[in-house]
């Protein structure tokens, strides 16, 4: 079966600042009711994560089913992606020309994810990487590249959800506001 989760990540979040924005998306995600405060055993992969709070339903477009994971939160540098599978391509932010990984029979293009690979791994090191495109030749900073499905977001902050129902558009603006008003994204997948 899998667990699936949904990671909020802020795209304008600094390695300086994450902490202080956590605290305060944590602290509106309280006071909304979404989840509590106490820490328990119900996240995936982590010790301790906040469970769903009494008014989690505020947060989701169905409700006819309740959460049963909780919600992490990551304040480090982090590479997000959305779990199994890959990305079919990536999306130049100069010429918005496609890079794609795997023909229309979804076989691999040979050479051409590597330049990618390498740039997220430097990136995941130094919070620095830049990939040629293989369109118009420019290079551009790896995380203003769009990705298939979301399948990939780069930052110093996510609010990562286990198990939860599909968030609805408002309870993203809601969260993005208690960011600072920040770009966010939502990178969703499965383990």
């Amino acid at each position: 079966m899998g667990n699936y989760f949904q990671t909020v990540v802020d795209l304008d979040a600094t390695q300086a600042d994450s902490g202080a924005l956590a605290d305060s998306g944590l602290d509106w995600l309280v006071r909304e009711g979404i989840v509590r405060a106490e820490r328990t055993d119900c996240v995936l992969g982590a010790p301790w994560g906040h469970p769903p709070g009494p008014s989690w339903a505020r947060a989701v477009d169905q409700e006819d089913w309740e959460p049963s994971g909780g919600l992490s939160i990551e304040t480090d540098r982090t590479v997000f992606h959305c779990g199994q599978g890959d990305p079919r391509f990536a999306v130049c932010p100069h010429c918005a020309g496609r890079a794609d990984f795997h023909t229309d029979r979804l076989e691999e293009i040979e050479g051409a994810w590597e330049p990618f690979g390498e740039a997220i791994g430097d990136w995941s090191d130094t919070g620095n990487a830049a990939v040629t495109c293989p369109r118009c030749r420019r290079p551009g900073d790896l995380t203003a590249w769009a990705w298939s499905d979301g399948y990939f977001a780069f930052g110093y902050l996510g609010f990562e959800f286990w198990d939860w129902p599909d968030f609805s558009p408002g309870f993203l603006d809601g969260l993005s506001r208690a960011l600072g008003g920040h770009r966010t994204v939502l990178v969703a997948g499965k383990l």
